[in-house]
């Protein structure tokens, strides 16, 4: 019994010895072997009844020009225990909120107000999932626009919370993020769309639409891009209310060179009231319209210039105004008309603009003529500091030998009836203001035009920058003067304006008015051949 334990021993410690890896100087001594074994066993080798054999030692020489080294203690390889490598350098300081829990997390989120945790979700990607958590945007929707709760027995609520929940897991991720924001923008929608059923018999529009835009704090923000990717979003600096269009300019800011421009977009932003006009929170952005360089290069044409700058028109109702020379953006101006501007302002999304609904009238098969009579012309020159010329004509008609070229052709002034010239307030021209000059454009103006159909529904409506001309081809005989003239066309219809100016009474009048429209618009509308 004795013998087998000693063997045991013997070969436990040649075992060790082998193993051991490589020390510098002198290895252990046979004393300190036996207490390595006493200490990993707990038995001593001396103890045992066989004493295994000493092998002999080779003596090493030592060399002359040896140095003396340090005898080193006897290292045993023990297991290691694999850890986990962070894969992040030893110096740089733990992110202790990535190793936060997630419940730990959101419960911080749910702290934050719904602007707040609409910022924190642009942090990074975790952020980012979770601040589209449906459980936290459920219960703060529930909170801000839920219906106010009646008293109800314990029992029930637990039932209702427990549906609800059910209801939040169904939901797809970021459902409830999209809802409260769209619920914000048209918070109270039911009251303002009840307000613009008030329309103004005069104008055929809405009459409380200035109104609506103010109280919903409605502004509008155009956000650019150069070739390089660069982006910029710019804040409108100034509004001008007329009664049938707003005028909206841009000039604060660092804009980029004309030709530099790859896309321009112009959005509708409705702001939450905040207590520090400092403080700029995000708010709900309806897209208006997008425009890329080869729109704006195609469509683009000059329409006035001063002494410092040049008026570039590239959309029905959006010119740029450039610095003469240099080609930089100096300022940009919109003229939105009042027809849906409230619903297309806030109902759309940052994606997709509003759509607006098709308004038919009802199909009359007892009128052969239907569409071609019974219009209603509301029109208005003006720009960012008076209205220059307001005009209604009723009972406008067209009859069917008229209908040629593909449009139907309304006569509002005609040349040889002088009663119906109409004069003009002012000098047509278009003041424009930036962060340090301003100026005004000649011959330039704003023209705001809304055509109504028998049942008093806006059937066509413009409101854009307008150039006029000099027109040394169709004189009038019945005045000496200098004759203009003003042209607008779109894929709705066109607009022709004749004007002169009367050196003694130091005026302009409105000597002709045509208004023609499109036949595939009239058929369309009014369900016809024509």
């Amino acid at each position: 019994m004795a013998i087998g334990r000693g063997q045991l021993f013997r070969s436990f410690r040649e075992g060790l010895l082998k193993n051991a890896p490589p020390t510098v100087g002198q290895g252990p001594t046979g004393k300190e072997n036996s207490r390595l074994c006493e200490k990993m066993t707990g038995f001593s080798p001396g103890t045992q009844s066989v004493e295994p054999p000493t092998l002999p030692r080779k003596k090493k020489k030592k060399k002359k020009a040896a140095k003396a080294t340090v005898p080193c203690q006897p290292v045993v390889p023990l297991p290691r225990v694999p850890t986990k490598s962070s894969g992040k350098p030893a110096e740089c300081t733990p992110n202790h909120i990535e190793r936060m829990p997630p419940e730990i997390l959101l419960k911080i989120l749910s702290y934050l107000d719904a602007l707040s945790l609409f910022s924190i979700g642009f942090t990074n990607k975790r952020f980012y999932e979770m601040a589209h958590n449906n459980g936290m945007w459920h219960k703060m929707y529930s909170a801000e626009y839920g219906h106010s709760k009646n008293w109800r027995p314990k029992r029930l609520d637990e039932v209702l919370d427990k549906l609800s929940a059910v209801v939040v897991q169904e939901r797809p991720e970021g459902y409830w993020r999209r809802l409260y924001f769209r619920t914000m923008a048209g918070f109270n929608e039911t009251k303002w769309r009840k307000e613009l059923r008030d329309i103004n018999p005069f104008t055929g529009l809405p009459s409380q639409t200035e109104r609506i835009l103010r109280s919903q704090r409605v502004t509008w923000e155009i956000t650019v891009s150069d070739k390089w990717g660069l982006e910029g979003t710019f804040e409108q600096s100034r509004a001008y209310f007329s009664d049938s269009s707003v005028t909206v300019c841009w000039s604060s800011g660092r804009w980029p060179s004309f030709h530099q421009l790859s896309t321009l977009q112009l959005d509708g932003v409705k702001r939450q009231a905040l207590s520090s006009p400092n403080i700029n929170k995000p708010g709900w952005r309806s897209l208006m319209a997008k425009f890329d360089w080869d729109t704006i290069s195609k469509s683009g044409q000059v329409i006035g210039r001063d002494q410092l700058v040049t008026l570039v028109l590239f959309s029905p109702s959006i010119v740029i105004g450039v610095w003469r020379g240099r080609w930089s953006i100096a300022f940009v101006m919109a003229s939105f008309h009042y027809h849906r501007l409230v619903e297309r302002s806030l109902l759309g999304t940052s994606m997709c603009p509003y759509s607006m609904p098709e308004n038919k009238p009802p199909f009359d098969d007892m009128d052969p003529d239907s569409g071609l009579h019974g219009y209603t012309l509301r029109i208005i020159l003006h720009n960012t500091v008076t209205q220059i010329m307001a005009g209604h004509f009723s009972q406008l008609y067209c009859s069917k030998s008229q209908v040629h070229g593909g449009f139907i052709q309304l006569n509002v002034i005609n040349r040889g009836s002088l009663s119906q010239h109409t004069p003009l307030s002012g000098r047509i021209s278009l003041p424009w203001k930036c962060e340090a000059l301003e100026g005004t454009v000649e011959n330039c103006c704003m023209m705001s035009l809304t055509l109504m159909d028998e049942y008093q529904n806006p059937f066509w409506c413009v409101s854009t920058p307008v150039c006029m001309a000099l027109n040394s081809k169709e004189p009038s005989n019945d005045y000496e003067g200098q004759h203009f003239l003003i042209k607008y066309q779109d894929a709705e219809g066109k607009v022709r304006m004749d004007l002169v100016w009367l050196e003694e009474q130091r005026q302009y009048f409105l000597i002709n008015l045509v208004v023609f429209i499109a036949t595939a618009k009239v058929n369309k509308h009014f369900g016809r051949a024509y």
